[in-house]
């Protein structure tokens, strides 16, 4: 099971499996703990009966720490697996899967975006950030 402790001992596994190096992993991470945070807060419902499992009860998590969450889902968002093959490495089933994805890319959405980080979605603009005129071939007015 693909854990953020082990895998942060191998640089280029890391690097391969998340795009990113673990620097740039700790860059995001309080960030992505913040909005996780926020965006879990739940809303009290009026009508909604009191628990009656203790603090503590029910199946363990899978994905317990922040890192491991964050770690899920830049994997996928790098490899885009499927469902049923991302979940085997993290020991989660598919539902599981599919039910943390969506809990947790748009909360790295949202950390991205207050981040300043968000990808440009329009061709016109990638050409005029800053990014795109350093240290780069310009593919913006060139024919091939």
């Amino acid at each position: 099971m693909l854990k953020y402790t082990d895998l942060k001992e191998k640089p280029k596994e890391f690097l391969a499996a998340t795009g990113l190096t673990d620097e740039e992993f700790q860059v995001l991470l309080p960030t992505f703990e913040k909005c996780y945070q926020f965006s879990s807060n739940p809303k009290p419902k009026a009508t909604k009966k009191k628990k009656q499992r203790a603090r503590g009860g029910g199946r363990k998590a899978k994905l317990l720490e922040i890192k491991d969450k964050l770690l899920f889902v830049l994997i996928y968002q790098k490899t885009f697996q499927l469902q049923t093959m991302h979940g085997l490495q993290f020991g989660l089933s598919q539902p599981q899967t599919n039910y943390w994805i969506h809990r947790l890319l748009p909360v790295l959405q949202k950390t991205l975006r207050d981040l300043g980080m968000k990808p440009e979605r329009k061709g016109g603009k990638v050409s005029e950030l800053i990014e795109a005129t350093e240290g780069g071939a310009n593919l913006s007015h060139g024919r091939y």
